[in-house]
């Protein structure tokens, strides 16, 4: 097969749409169930790129959560703590493989955003993997195999419409890459820079030690960057995207969103949040919701008399400032990654207060001296890559 015709494009008045292969090979990618679309495909296809060169890179199972055609979070597939599973809705005494421990993290960076999300595995979906999408909103799932079981599980999701994609993992594409835009064609190599450790090695701060688990962070956050509207920044900690700023016209609002998201995952955390009193049988995503409108400035909203009582079985006392401060300020052993040079010591000031000791950018900015002065001021440890990672 070397066409599909989909339901319609962005929006249900752009039609016709299809996918199909420009030289007339097959579609390297086939559909096991449901009825992707075309942004589903977007998501698919961009999503599976970020996991498999994750994994590539880092030697570890690599999930992505993508939505609107960038990554709500990436993660590699290590090991979940007990505060993991109850920060992720995760029964104690689940198994889980590595690679369902790499999505459930990866959902787990922004919850609120992987609301129906596009689901990317670098490995054969199990059934562990399977079981916890299945309780997740979510739009569909690539993957480059399902086990019989995680495919059953799977196929009964969103009343049997659940979108299933497997990709050919031995793939590999042309290496021009066209695009139309107005009429007009663009062309252009495609961005097959290889992102390993040896684009680490260029530490420009006073600080020159960088830990094994560092290393891994800044892959994970340059790879993610990668596949990130831009412009972006990407937080990063313990193999996983923790805050993710994408699409922002300027360098310090994409740095300032990463970093509030960040907070925010650091924030459901806090002993208060995870003892919150739910009613019995409440669902996931009002949980999600609840715990995000509890953390926010419009908490108000949430805990008022004839609201809280939906959400829970007693009133919540809501967090102060100072409670999220002291909270905020205990966030330590954070990368933070930029697809393009920060221009001045502001992202730096910024990243630093959620917890960022590592940092890495391609450089090349008039000011760089300002920047690394500003890392060296708080002894954080910087790399130049020499490589931007612009992604449109």
């Amino acid at each position: 097969m070397n066409e599909l015709e989909l339901k319609y494009g962005c929006n249900p008045n752009q039609k016709p749409s299809r996918i199909f292969m420009r030289d007339g090979g097959e579609l390297p990618i086939a559909v096991l169930n449901g009825k992707p679309g075309y942004i589903n495909f977007l998501d698919a296809l961009n999503s599976w790129q970020l996991a498999r060169e994750l994994k590539a890179a880092t030697g570890l199972p690599a999930a992505a959560s993508f939505k609107h055609v960038s990554p709500a979070g990436a993660a590699v597939g290590l090991s979940l703590s007990e505060t993991d599973r109850k920060l992720y809705f995760v029964d104690n005494d689940a198994e889980l493989s590595p690679i369902a421990c790499a999505y459930i993290r990866a959902r787990g960076a922004d919850r609120l955003c992987s609301y129906g999300d596009w689901a990317a595995l670098s490995d054969v979906c199990d059934a562990s993997a399977a079981r916890y999408l299945k309780a997740e909103v979510s739009d569909g799932i690539i993957a480059p195999g399902y086990t019989d079981e995680a495919l059953e599980i799977l196929k009964t999701k969103k009343k049997g419409g659940y979108n299933v994609v497997q990709i050919d993992p031995d793939y590999r594409p042309t290496p021009q890459e066209y695009k139309d835009v107005f009429g007009v064609t663009f062309q252009q190599g495609r961005n097959e820079y290889q992102i390993d450790e040896s684009l680490l090695t260029n530490l420009v701060t006073k600080n020159q030690e960088l830990p094994r688990q560092a290393k891994i962070d800044m892959l994970v956050a340059l790879i993610t960057l990668k596949y990130t509207q831009s412009n972006s920044v990407c937080y990063v900690k313990d193999g996983q995207a923790i805050g993710v700023g994408a699409g922002q016209q300027s360098r310090i609002h994409c740095t300032r969103l990463a970093g509030s998201k960040a907070d925010n995952w650091w924030l459901r955390q806090h002993p208060a949040v995870l003892t919150l009193p739910f009613v019995d049988g409440i669902r996931r995503p009002d949980r999600d919701n609840a715990i995000d409108v509890y953390l926010s400035d419009e908490w108000e909203d949430l805990l008022a008399d004839g609201a809280w009582q939906g959400v829970f079985k007693e009133r919540p006392q809501p967090l102060t400032a100072e409670e999220k401060r002291v909270w905020i300020a205990k966030l330590n052993r954070v990368t933070c990654g930029s697809d393009a040079f920060f221009p001045f010591g502001d992202n730096v000031e910024r990243a630093r207060k959620s917890g960022v000791q590592y940092i890495v950018q391609p450089g090349g900015s008039i000011r760089d001296d300002h920047v690394i002065e500003t890392a060296d001021k708080y002894g954080i440890a910087m790399c130049f890559t020499g490589m931007r990672l612009f992604h449109h």
